[in-house]
């Protein structure tokens, strides 16, 4: 009588090769996983930036918004006559128009006097600015523009000038004709800018110059402004030859628009440029007629920075994360190989959502202490818990040291690379040329398909 079969159960067994592969096609999917909270945290750097954003432009809707200055500009009108058939016949209309006149010199001095504004956790650059304006225009040539003289309304002559927030002038603007002072009125008739058949006009000031007659015509006129503003502080080279000098308590200042200073001086505490630019550089006439001049394109002046732009160098942090992690887990892999150790993968996954948590507590630090700060407090705190829960599992303290000191060097080697934004692609070329070489280098004696011992 045959012995029935005696039933054993199936023992899987992995080969030394086939595990190290399996490890490896983990680490990947798990480095892949990682990703999508590395994005959430991107979002969450997108949303308080602009938390912060929408805080600025709060502060400057009751402050003062960016200012541009456009001026002053000699508006003289002028009657036309125009004859027109109807059924009746011929007959006459006369309307006005208006001829603009820039000055053949333009000498701005300003002074800026920026202050922060909190609130909450965000801040907000705003500043005081007294401008002293000098300007000279030579007599108007009404022939160059086929206008004729006897058509000219002299008495209705006035210099306008373009303030873009005119909710932040502290003070009443003083203009000058000569040795007369002028009265100012708000208006909104210069700095057109055409769309089809519609202009829309820049807020300003007016004075009228009380000629009579052409006689009467005075070529020097002085303007002090004393105005409130944020951010940024613009100037349009609106003479022949313009010159701005522009000075500032302020150390962190970007110098944008169409011209750069001519000169420049930057101090820890505070500024000073000088512009000069000529009509050669400028896209409009020294004057025209009518509504279709365009006086926008070539502003240039200050704007304001706020010295440490937490949430840009965090979004550059963030971005990689993902070669933290992958460089953590190619460590812990080739301790795992070279110390013959077996790190399970739950022990992996612990290890990366510290590594993603790392950039909320980044995040949340750096509103508070500054980027600088917070990403050493972030990388030490984090360094301390990886280090501690690796503990639990490599064989012994200098394996952890070393571990420590490698996750230290992978942070401070991306400190490097954000600051230096200008040679971050050769930091970044060269530290990951030297992470290959240091892979190759410990893992030259490792027998990757050598079968496991009994």
């Amino acid at each position: 009588m045959e012995t029935p079969p005696v039933f054993t159960p199936f023992k899987f067994n992995l080969s030394y090769g086939a595990s190290v592969t399996v490890k490896l096609l983990f680490v990947g999917l798990l480095t892949l996983i990682l990703l999508i909270p590395a994005v959430w945290i991107m979002s969450l750097i997108e949303e308080r930036q602009e938390r912060a954003v929408s805080v600025v432009l709060e502060v400057s809707e009751k402050w003062g918004g960016s200012q541009t200055l456009v001026g002053p500009i000699l508006v003289i009108p002028y009657t036309v006559q125009e004859t027109r058939e109807n059924a009746s016949g011929t007959y006459t209309v006369q309307r006005t128009e208006n001829a603009y006149f820039l000055p053949e010199k333009l000498s701005v001095t300003g002074e800026v006097e920026p202050e922060v504004l909190s609130r909450g956790i965000f801040d907000a650059v705003v500043y005081r600015a007294n401008v002293a304006t000098k300007a000279t225009f030579k007599a108007p040539d009404f022939n160059a523009l086929g206008v004729s003289p006897e058509n000219v309304q002299w008495t209705n002559a006035r210099f306008v000038v373009g303030i873009k927030d005119l909710g932040g002038i502290s003070a009443t603007p003083l203009i000058a004709s000569g040795n007369t002072n002028l009265e100012t009125e708000q208006i909104a008739d210069i700095y057109e800018r055409t769309d089809g058949a519609h202009y829309s006009a820049m807020p300003g000031i007016v004075s009228k110059t009380g000629w009579a007659s052409a006689s009467d015509f005075q070529p020097h006129v002085s303007l002090t402004l004393n105005f409130k503003g944020s951010q940024s502080l613009n100037f349009v080279p609106s003479g022949k030859e313009t010159k701005v000098n522009l000075t500032g308590a302020w150390g962190n200042p970007s110098f944008d628009g169409k011209f750069l200073p001519e000169t420049r001086k930057v101090q820890e505490n505070d500024f000073a440029a000088t512009w000069s630019v000529l009509h050669y550089n400028r896209p409009f006439p020294q004057q025209w007629t009518g509504t279709q001049t365009v006086l926008a394109g070539s502003e240039f002046g200050v704007n304001l920075l706020v010295p440490v732009d937490q949430y840009q160098k965090s979004t550059r942090a963030a971005k990689y994360a993902i070669l933290i992690i992958l460089l953590t887990f190619v460590a812990l892999f080739m301790v795992e190989i070279i110390r013959k150790i077996r790190i399970h993968p739950f022990q992996y996954a612990l290890i990366g959502a510290a590594l993603i948590i790392y950039y909320t507590l980044l995040l949340s630090i750096s509103e508070q202490l500054g980027f600088n700060v917070a990403y050493w407090i972030a990388t030490a705190a984090t360094v301390v818990l990886v280090s501690w829960y690796a503990r639990t599992f490599l064989p012994d303290g200098s394996n952890t040291i070393l571990f420590s000191l490698m996750l230290t060097i992978f942070y401070a080697f991306i400190f490097v690379i954000i600051l230096q934004q200008d040679f971050s692609l050769l930091i970044g070329s060269i530290g990951l040329f030297l992470v290959v070489a240091a892979l190759m280098y410990f893992s030259r004696k490792v027998s990757w398909y050598k079968e496991a011992e009994a």
